[in-house]
């Protein structure tokens, strides 16, 4: 049976392990499904005093698991690419390079987008045809210029958010019980792991092989599925869920009610 390890430390090693392991196999492999770009794939950490710059650099704290995450994995070697099909007949694919996890080194303007995004995604809900606006924020005024205001109030006081890799941010704040990735976009905000562990358990599955191949008689394919390990872990995440508060982020989440009915 598989052991996820449970001490957080020992726990990221096991991920640089198994991960590697994974990028590593025989592309000839009849269970090999690791995408070209992340053969041999290699994760390179940060040292204390490149995390003591970087932090410095952008204004960041890093809360202790995400500076552990840094100092054991942090990036790969290479970027991610994603190849998009043509539209039309006779074009060419195009391809373009994401990071897996930031590269707090080399991906500056990226990390300085996201560090940006939840304010400018936000507000344009706030501004748009959703038209978000929480109860919290009062009365709703008619100029935008003081909707955004009120926005940028309210995001100077809501613990800050950490860009992970895409929209997942951690949320920094050093007096929570609960750390939790958030799933960013907008208003549009879902507890993606109430903490890194599961987080990682979760956005890394494929290549931490925690998926199991079921059969889908009515479809005729197969599927991937949580594995019983990962699976019990996130029921029993799940069930403690209901009561644990994120605050400022807590009211934006249950904004959009099937968002936050694990929170409620």
């Amino acid at each position: 049976m598989l052991q996820i390890p449970e001490n957080y430390t020992e726990f990221l090693y096991w991920v640089k392990e198994t991960t590697e392991a994974y990028w590593s196999k025989d592309p000839q492999s009849r269970e090999y499904s690791c995408e070209e770009w992340a053969q041999d794939a290699k994760w390179i950490p940060l040292k204390d005093e490149e995390i003591d710059a970087v932090e410095k650099k952008y204004g960041v704290q890093f809360m202790p698991e995400h500076r552990e995450f840094l100092k054991i994995l942090h990036t790969l070697d290479r970027r991610q690419v994603v190849t998009h099909e043509p539209d039309e007949e006779g074009d060419e694919p195009t391809s373009q390079t994401f990071a897996f996890f930031y590269n707090w080194l080399k991906d500056e303007e990226e990390i300085k987008s996201r560090l940006e995004w939840p304010y400018e995604t936000i507000l344009q809900d706030m501004l748009g045809p959703n038209g978000t606006w929480l109860e919290s924020w009062g009365k709703r005024p008619v100029a935008d210029e003081e909707k955004a205001h009120i926005l940028r109030d309210w995001l100077s006081k809501a613990p800050r958010l950490v860009p992970l890799t895409s929209h997942r941010f951690l949320v920094s704040e050093p007096h929570l019980t609960d750390r939790p990735v958030l799933s960013v976009y907008g208003s549009d905000i879902i507890v993606y792991g109430w903490d890194m562990r599961v987080y990682l358990l979760n956005e890394l599955q494929e290549e931490l092989e925690l998926t199991e191949a079921v059969y889908d008689e009515e479809f005729e394919f197969f599927f991937p599925e949580a594995c019983k390990e990962l699976a019990d872990i996130n029921k029993a995440v799940y069930e403690n869920a209901p009561g644990k508060d994120i605050p400022y982020w807590k009211e934006m989440i249950l904004f959009w009610s099937w968002a936050g009915v694990a929170l409620a």
